[in-house]
Protein backbone atom coordinates (compact mmCIF):
# COMPACT_ATOMS: atom_id res chain seq x y z
CA UNK A 1 0.00 0.00 0.00
CA UNK A 2 1.05 3.46 -1.00
CA UNK A 3 2.30 5.81 1.63
CA UNK A 4 0.09 8.91 2.07
CA UNK A 5 2.15 12.21 1.23
CA UNK A 6 1.51 15.84 0.96
CA UNK A 7 2.61 18.76 -0.98
CA UNK A 8 1.35 21.58 1.57
CA UNK A 9 1.92 25.03 -0.40
CA UNK A 10 0.92 28.00 1.67
CA UNK A 11 0.60 31.96 1.74
CA UNK A 12 1.73 33.74 4.87
CA UNK A 13 0.05 36.78 5.19
CA UNK A 14 -3.50 36.43 6.43
CA UNK A 15 -3.46 33.18 5.90
CA UNK A 16 -0.75 31.16 7.62
CA UNK A 17 0.08 34.77 9.41
CA UNK A 18 -2.49 35.92 11.93
CA UNK A 19 -2.77 39.78 11.01
CA UNK A 20 -5.72 40.29 9.54
CA UNK A 21 -8.63 41.89 11.08
CA UNK A 22 -10.57 38.12 12.31
CA UNK A 23 -9.25 36.51 15.67
CA UNK A 24 -7.51 33.31 15.44
CA UNK A 25 -7.97 29.91 16.74
CA UNK A 26 -5.61 29.35 19.68
CA UNK A 27 -3.95 26.45 18.84
CA UNK A 28 -4.56 26.14 15.88
CA UNK A 29 -0.37 27.28 14.82
CA UNK A 30 0.58 24.53 16.92
CA UNK A 31 -1.61 22.02 15.46
CA UNK A 32 -0.09 22.85 11.68
CA UNK A 33 3.51 23.69 13.11
CA UNK A 34 2.46 19.39 14.73
CA UNK A 35 1.19 18.47 11.09
CA UNK A 36 4.05 19.88 9.22
CA UNK A 37 6.62 18.20 11.69
CA UNK A 38 4.95 14.88 10.02
CA UNK A 39 7.25 12.65 7.36
CA UNK A 40 4.66 12.61 5.16
CA UNK A 41 4.25 16.13 4.87
CA UNK A 42 6.46 18.70 2.35
CA UNK A 43 5.94 22.38 3.24
CA UNK A 44 6.04 24.97 0.97
CA UNK A 45 5.46 28.67 1.71
CA UNK A 46 4.13 30.38 -1.44
CA UNK A 47 4.39 34.46 -0.43
CA UNK A 48 4.52 37.87 -1.95
CA UNK A 49 7.45 37.83 0.86
CA UNK A 50 11.03 38.56 0.17
CA UNK A 51 13.27 36.06 1.96
CA UNK A 52 14.18 38.37 4.54
CA UNK A 53 10.71 39.04 5.82
CA UNK A 54 9.86 34.82 5.46
CA UNK A 55 12.51 34.66 8.18
CA UNK A 56 11.14 37.52 9.97
CA UNK A 57 7.86 35.71 9.86
CA UNK A 58 8.78 32.58 10.68
CA UNK A 59 10.41 33.94 14.07
CA UNK A 60 7.62 36.23 14.83
CA UNK A 61 4.74 34.01 14.65
CA UNK A 62 6.70 30.76 15.76
CA UNK A 63 5.74 29.44 12.29
CA UNK A 64 7.70 25.99 11.03
CA UNK A 65 10.85 26.50 9.18
CA UNK A 66 9.57 25.19 5.54
CA UNK A 67 11.03 23.11 3.08
CA UNK A 68 10.89 25.48 0.47
CA UNK A 69 9.83 28.93 0.20
CA UNK A 70 8.50 30.46 -3.35
CA UNK A 71 9.05 33.97 -2.17
CA UNK A 72 8.26 37.49 -4.11
CA UNK A 73 4.69 36.23 -5.72
CA UNK A 74 6.43 33.38 -7.37
CA UNK A 75 9.80 34.64 -8.56
CA UNK A 76 12.15 33.28 -7.16
CA UNK A 77 12.27 29.49 -5.36
CA UNK A 78 14.40 28.19 -2.40
CA UNK A 79 14.94 24.63 -1.04
CA UNK A 80 15.50 24.89 2.72
CA UNK A 81 18.00 23.20 4.53
CA UNK A 82 18.68 24.26 8.77
CA UNK A 83 19.73 27.73 8.24
CA UNK A 84 20.63 27.75 4.45
CA UNK A 85 18.81 28.91 1.69
CA UNK A 86 19.21 28.05 -1.64
CA UNK A 87 18.26 29.56 -4.71
CA UNK A 88 16.25 26.67 -7.53
CA UNK A 89 18.90 28.01 -10.55
CA UNK A 90 16.73 26.12 -12.81
CA UNK A 91 13.38 28.15 -12.22
CA UNK A 92 15.15 31.32 -12.50
CA UNK A 93 16.01 30.60 -16.49
CA UNK A 94 12.97 29.22 -16.87
CA UNK A 95 11.37 32.10 -16.37
CA UNK A 96 13.94 34.92 -18.47
CA UNK A 97 12.40 33.83 -21.46
CA UNK A 98 9.68 35.91 -21.13
CA UNK A 99 11.20 39.47 -20.54
CA UNK A 100 13.05 38.66 -24.22
CA UNK A 101 16.11 39.52 -22.77
CA UNK A 102 15.18 43.01 -21.01
CA UNK A 103 15.59 43.65 -17.48
CA UNK A 104 13.89 45.47 -14.85
CA UNK A 105 15.26 48.67 -15.52
CA UNK A 106 14.20 48.62 -19.31
CA UNK A 107 10.22 47.98 -17.57
CA UNK A 108 10.25 50.42 -14.84
CA UNK A 109 11.75 53.20 -17.70
CA UNK A 110 8.80 52.09 -20.14
CA UNK A 111 6.38 52.32 -16.87
CA UNK A 112 7.07 55.94 -15.76
CA UNK A 113 4.64 57.16 -18.22
CA UNK A 114 1.83 56.09 -15.85
CA UNK A 115 2.39 58.78 -12.96
CA UNK A 116 -0.40 56.61 -10.63
CA UNK A 117 2.19 53.80 -10.46
CA UNK A 118 4.63 54.03 -7.08
CA UNK A 119 7.16 52.12 -7.25
CA UNK A 120 7.39 49.71 -4.01
CA UNK A 121 10.58 50.12 -2.21
CA UNK A 122 14.06 48.60 -3.27
CA UNK A 123 13.93 45.50 -0.90
CA UNK A 124 10.50 44.44 -2.77
CA UNK A 125 11.85 44.08 -6.08
CA UNK A 126 14.43 42.00 -7.97
CA UNK A 127 15.71 40.75 -11.34
CA UNK A 128 11.81 39.20 -12.23
CA UNK A 129 9.85 41.09 -10.02
CA UNK A 130 8.97 44.86 -10.74
CA UNK A 131 6.27 45.86 -7.99
CA UNK A 132 4.37 49.28 -7.43
CA UNK A 133 1.71 50.69 -5.19
CA UNK A 134 -1.69 51.79 -6.57
CA UNK A 135 -3.95 53.46 -4.37
CA UNK A 136 -7.31 51.64 -4.12
CA UNK A 137 -9.82 54.43 -6.39
CA UNK A 138 -7.45 54.28 -9.21
CA UNK A 139 -9.28 53.47 -11.97
CA UNK A 140 -7.30 49.95 -12.41
CA UNK A 141 -8.98 48.83 -15.54
CA UNK A 142 -7.52 51.90 -17.95
CA UNK A 143 -3.74 51.26 -15.56
CA UNK A 144 -3.97 47.75 -16.26
CA UNK A 145 -4.15 47.68 -19.94
CA UNK A 146 -2.00 51.02 -20.57
CA UNK A 147 0.74 48.86 -18.86
CA UNK A 148 -0.15 45.79 -21.01
CA UNK A 149 0.46 48.19 -23.87
CA UNK A 150 3.34 49.47 -22.77
CA UNK A 151 5.26 46.14 -22.61
CA UNK A 152 3.80 44.57 -25.36
CA UNK A 153 5.77 47.57 -27.28
CA UNK A 154 9.19 45.94 -25.31
CA UNK A 155 7.92 42.52 -26.27
CA UNK A 156 7.61 41.46 -22.90
CA UNK A 157 5.28 38.69 -21.87
CA UNK A 158 4.47 39.97 -18.32
CA UNK A 159 1.41 38.68 -15.50
CA UNK A 160 0.15 41.69 -13.84
CA UNK A 161 -0.60 40.68 -10.39
CA UNK A 162 -2.91 43.26 -8.20
CA UNK A 163 -3.46 42.93 -4.72
CA UNK A 164 -4.74 44.75 -1.50
CA UNK A 165 -2.65 45.25 1.48
CA UNK A 166 -5.77 45.45 4.27
CA UNK A 167 -3.58 46.84 6.81
CA UNK A 168 -2.09 50.07 4.47
CA UNK A 169 -5.28 50.08 2.59
CA UNK A 170 -2.96 50.11 -0.48
CA UNK A 171 -3.27 48.30 -3.68
CA UNK A 172 -0.06 45.97 -5.40
CA UNK A 173 0.70 45.58 -8.21
CA UNK A 174 3.15 43.39 -9.51
CA UNK A 175 5.03 43.03 -13.14
CA UNK A 176 6.94 39.17 -13.72
CA UNK A 177 7.06 37.01 -16.47
CA UNK A 178 4.13 35.51 -17.75
CA UNK A 179 4.98 32.09 -16.61
CA UNK A 180 6.19 33.12 -12.78
CA UNK A 181 2.98 33.58 -10.85
CA UNK A 182 2.36 31.62 -7.51
CA UNK A 183 0.79 28.79 -9.80
CA UNK A 184 3.64 28.17 -11.96
CA UNK A 185 6.00 28.31 -9.35
CA UNK A 186 3.92 25.58 -7.82
CA UNK A 187 3.63 23.32 -10.26
CA UNK A 188 7.73 23.51 -11.62
CA UNK A 189 7.75 23.14 -7.76
CA UNK A 190 4.99 19.78 -7.89
CA UNK A 191 6.93 18.26 -11.37
CA UNK A 192 10.38 18.82 -9.85
CA UNK A 193 9.59 16.50 -7.02
CA UNK A 194 7.47 14.12 -8.27
CA UNK A 195 4.29 14.84 -6.96
CA UNK A 196 0.97 13.87 -8.04
CA UNK A 197 -1.54 16.41 -8.59
CA UNK A 198 -3.78 14.66 -6.18
CA UNK A 199 -0.91 14.74 -3.54
CA UNK A 200 -0.60 18.98 -3.60
CA UNK A 201 -2.76 21.29 -1.45
CA UNK A 202 -2.37 24.83 -1.66
CA UNK A 203 -4.29 27.72 0.71
CA UNK A 204 -4.39 31.68 0.59
CA UNK A 205 -6.74 34.45 1.18
CA UNK A 206 -5.18 37.40 -1.43
CA UNK A 207 -5.61 38.42 -4.97
CA UNK A 208 -2.16 37.38 -6.35
CA UNK A 209 -3.50 33.88 -5.13
CA UNK A 210 -6.24 33.78 -7.37
CA UNK A 211 -3.87 32.06 -10.51
CA UNK A 212 -4.02 28.87 -8.17
CA UNK A 213 -7.69 29.02 -6.50
CA UNK A 214 -9.19 29.10 -10.03
CA UNK A 215 -6.90 26.20 -11.30
CA UNK A 216 -7.27 22.63 -10.95
CA UNK A 217 -4.78 22.14 -8.09
CA UNK A 218 -6.96 21.57 -4.85
CA UNK A 219 -7.02 25.15 -2.69
CA UNK A 220 -8.17 26.70 0.51
CA UNK A 221 -9.68 29.93 0.43
CA UNK A 222 -9.43 30.55 4.68
CA UNK A 223 -12.25 32.18 6.31
CA UNK A 224 -10.93 35.11 7.30
CA UNK A 225 -10.62 36.43 3.09
CA UNK A 226 -12.78 39.12 2.23
CA UNK A 227 -16.16 38.63 0.51
CA UNK A 228 -14.90 39.97 -3.05
CA UNK A 229 -12.04 37.12 -3.07
CA UNK A 230 -14.02 35.10 -2.05
CA UNK A 231 -16.65 36.19 -5.21
CA UNK A 232 -13.72 36.30 -7.26
CA UNK A 233 -12.36 32.50 -6.83
CA UNK A 234 -15.72 30.82 -6.81
CA UNK A 235 -16.43 32.21 -10.19
CA UNK A 236 -12.63 32.30 -11.51
CA UNK A 237 -12.72 28.18 -10.49
CA UNK A 238 -16.39 27.61 -12.15
CA UNK A 239 -15.21 29.40 -15.30
CA UNK A 240 -12.70 27.49 -15.71
CA UNK A 241 -14.22 24.13 -14.92
CA UNK A 242 -12.60 23.31 -11.28
CA UNK A 243 -15.32 24.24 -8.71
CA UNK A 244 -14.49 20.78 -7.14
CA UNK A 245 -11.36 22.04 -6.80
CA UNK A 246 -12.01 24.70 -4.46
CA UNK A 247 -13.36 24.74 -0.75
CA UNK A 248 -14.34 27.69 1.38
CA UNK A 249 -13.17 27.06 4.37
CA UNK A 250 -16.18 28.18 7.56
CA UNK A 251 -16.10 29.13 11.24
CA UNK A 252 -18.75 27.51 13.48
CA UNK A 253 -20.89 29.09 16.23
CA UNK A 254 -18.74 32.46 15.80
CA UNK A 255 -15.76 30.11 16.50
CA UNK A 256 -12.27 31.29 14.40
CA UNK A 257 -12.38 27.35 13.17
CA UNK A 258 -11.88 28.49 9.58
CA UNK A 259 -9.22 31.48 9.94
CA UNK A 260 -5.65 31.29 9.03
CA UNK A 261 -3.93 27.86 9.79
CA UNK A 262 -7.01 26.61 11.49
CA UNK A 263 -8.52 27.27 7.96
CA UNK A 264 -5.53 25.70 6.33
CA UNK A 265 -6.03 22.53 8.41
CA UNK A 266 -9.84 22.30 7.45
CA UNK A 267 -8.72 22.26 3.88
CA UNK A 268 -6.51 19.30 4.78
CA UNK A 269 -9.51 17.58 6.31
CA UNK A 270 -11.70 18.64 3.34
CA UNK A 271 -9.61 16.97 0.58
CA UNK A 272 -7.00 14.69 2.19
CA UNK A 273 -9.59 12.26 4.13
CA UNK A 274 -6.08 9.51 4.92
CA UNK A 275 -4.86 11.86 7.03
CA UNK A 276 -8.49 12.46 9.22
CA UNK A 277 -6.40 9.92 11.94
CA UNK A 278 -3.34 12.69 12.17
CA UNK A 279 -5.26 15.72 12.70
CA UNK A 280 -7.67 14.07 14.95
CA UNK A 281 -4.29 12.96 17.21
CA UNK A 282 -3.64 16.39 17.03
CA UNK A 283 -6.77 17.37 18.65
CA UNK A 284 -7.84 19.45 15.53
CA UNK A 285 -11.50 20.34 15.52
CA UNK A 286 -13.23 18.68 12.49
CA UNK A 287 -16.87 19.57 13.38
CA UNK A 288 -17.29 22.73 11.28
Amino acid sequence: MKTARLLLCCDLDRTLIPNGDQPESPAAREQFSAFCARPEVCLAYVTGRHRQLVNQAIADYRLPVPDFAVTDVGSKIYRLNAEDWREVEPWQKQIAADWRGKNHAHLEQALRAIPELQLQEVAKQNRYKLSYYLALDSDKVRILKLMAELLGELAVDASLIFSIDEQAQIGLLDVLPKNATKLHALEFLQQRLGYARGEVLFAGDSGNDLPVLGSGVRSVLVANANAELKDQACELARRNGHGDALYLARNHNAAPVGNYAAGVLQGVWHFCPEFHPQLQGLGFDHEF
